[in-house]
C-alpha cells in the first residue's frame, strides 16, 4: 500500500510524512509516526487529527510564536516549544556559495542549539508522543536539522537523508508565490533562505561527523541516552517495507 508523503492543507506548503526509508538493519522507517511542515499556526483543528498528530513539536524563536500564534489546539494534544539557540541568519551578498553558507547555519544551530536539540529529539524519541509533528517557520532550516538527525539516527543513509531534505526547496517556491500573491509589495528573500540543496545536508552531515566521530556521538553530546537511541529506533523502525 502507497502512503503519502507529502499533504496538501490550506496555508501550508510543506508538510509531509518521513518514513519509508530504508534504516538500520534491513529495517524501514514507519509510515505516519514523524511529519515534519512549515508553520502550522494556519491548519485547521480538524487536520492534524485526522493524522493521529499527538504531540507538535515547534522549533520557532518565542518572537515568531508571538507574531503568527501556535497551532490550533484539540483534545489529546501536546503542545512542546522548544526553541535551539543560533543566531539570526545573514546574507553577505549575492556571491555568497549557498551550499557552504548553509551548511555553516547549520553548524551553528548544531553547536550553539545543542540543549534544544537534544531535548527535540528525546521528544521524538518517546513513543508515547508518536505521532510527533516537527515543525519551524518554512520547515526546512531547524526541523530540517532535527529531521535529518533523526533519520540519521535510524541508519538511514546520508543520500537518502539529503534527498528528504530537498524536498523543501520545491516547497519554498509554493510558499514564495503563496507570499507573492498576498503581500505583492514583499521583497524577494535571499537564494539561502529558500534552498534546500542536497550537497549541503551531505557537507553539514560530514562535518558534523568530522566534529563528533559519529551522528550518535553527536546526539549523546546533546544530552541523548542509550536509552533514548533504543527508544528511538525501537518505534520508528519496522520489519517491513510498509507498516
Amino acid at each position: 500500500m502507497e502512503l503519502n508523503r507529502s499533504y496538501s492543507f490550506d496555508g501550508v506548503f510543506n508538510f509531509r510524512d518521513i518514513g519509508g526509508y530504508a534504516a538500520l538493519d534491513g529495517r524501514t522507517v514507519r509510515w505516519r509516526r514523524v511529519f515534519r511542515s512549515d508553520s502550522v499556526h494556519r491548519v485547521s483543528s480538524a487536520e492534524l487529527p485526522a493524522l493521529g498528530v499527538r504531540t507538535v513539536l515547534d522549533l520557532r524563536r518565542p518572537r515568531e510564536v508571538a507574531r503568527d500564534g501556535r497551532v490550533v489546539d484539540y483534545p489529546g494534544l501536546s503542545y512542546r516549544h522548544i526553541h535551539p539557540e543560533h543566531p539570526e541568519w545573514a546574507v553577505s551578498g549575492p556571491s555568497e556559495e549557498v551550499d557552504r553558507f548553509i551548511a555553516d547555519r547549520y553548524r551553528e544551530l548544531a553547536e550553539l542549539g545543542t540543549a534544544g536539540i537534544g531535548a527535540a529529539l528525546k521528544v521524538i524519541a518517546d513513543p508515547d508522543a508518536a505521532p510527533v509533528l516537527v515543525h519551524c517557520v518554512a520547515g526546512k532550516d531547524r526541523t530540517g536539522v532535527v529531521c535529518a538527525l533523526t533519520l540519521s539516527l535510524l541508519g538511514v543513509s546520508d543520500d537518502d537523508v539529503a534527498a528528504d531534505y530537498a524536498l523543501s526547496t520545491e516547497a519554498s517556491e509554493r510558499f514564495s508565490a503563496w507570499i507573492r500573491s498576498t503581500i505583492p509589495t514583499s521583497e524577494p528573500l535571499p537564494a539561502p533562505f529558500m534552498a534546500s540543496p542536497a550537497a549541503a545536508m551531505l557537507l553539514f552531515l560530514k562535518e558534523l561527523r568530522d566534529r563528533h566521530g559519529s551522528v550518535e556521538a553527536y546526539a549523546r553530546h546533546a544530552g541523548l541516552t542509550p536509552e533514548d537511541l533504543a527508544a528511538l529506533r525501537s518505534h520508528l523502525l519496522t520489519d517491513g517495507e510498509r507498516p
